[in-house]
């Protein structure tokens, strides 16, 4: 049963495709009331969004948020936003994102009742042939289901 309030706002369609994921957590994140409105009408990238740990708290840096017309407040648009983790996720994200290659990168917002969430990826970056070598895979894929629904037909 998926109500209004527990569907997603944005995805990040790039990060599956540039980046293996290797781990994920559930943030909250520190809006004001204009952006959660702008971004429940889906008026907002994470195209060039990525996150850091600093000073033992997650920024996500890059997400821009268009402002929401009937407001009086004016925001910056792609003013660092703060996430909301446990201390033992944002250790565990530190850990992680400390090694070499490795990124947090947000893949998609979405509200979950009512409060707006952000699925964080720690990632690693593709490679030019990881990436050729799985639209092959997807291109061979696609043949072999056409050439099973024709003999089926």
């Amino acid at each position: 049963m998926s109500r209004r309030g527990d569907r997603i706002a944005i995805q990040n369609r790039r990060a599956r495709h540039d980046y293996h994921v290797l781990d994920s957590f559930e943030c909250g994140i520190v809006l004001a009331g204009s952006e959660v409105k702008s971004i429940r009408e889906g008026k907002a990238n994470l195209q060039d969004a990525y996150a850091r740990v600093v000073n033992g708290e997650v920024w996500l840096h890059g997400m821009h948020v268009l402002p929401y017309p009937f407001s009086r407040l004016e925001l910056d648009p792609v003013r660092p936003r703060k996430l909301l983790l446990h201390r033992s996720e944002i250790d565990e994200v530190a850990r992680e994102s400390g090694e070499k290659g490795v990124t947090l990168v947000p893949l998609r917002v979405y509200f979950k009742d009512g409060r707006a969430k952000v699925e964080l990826a720690v990632a690693r970056g593709k490679r030019a042939y990881d990436k050729r070598r799985v639209l092959a895979e997807r291109d061979a894929r696609r043949e072999a289901e056409r050439a099973l629904k024709g003999i089926r037909d």
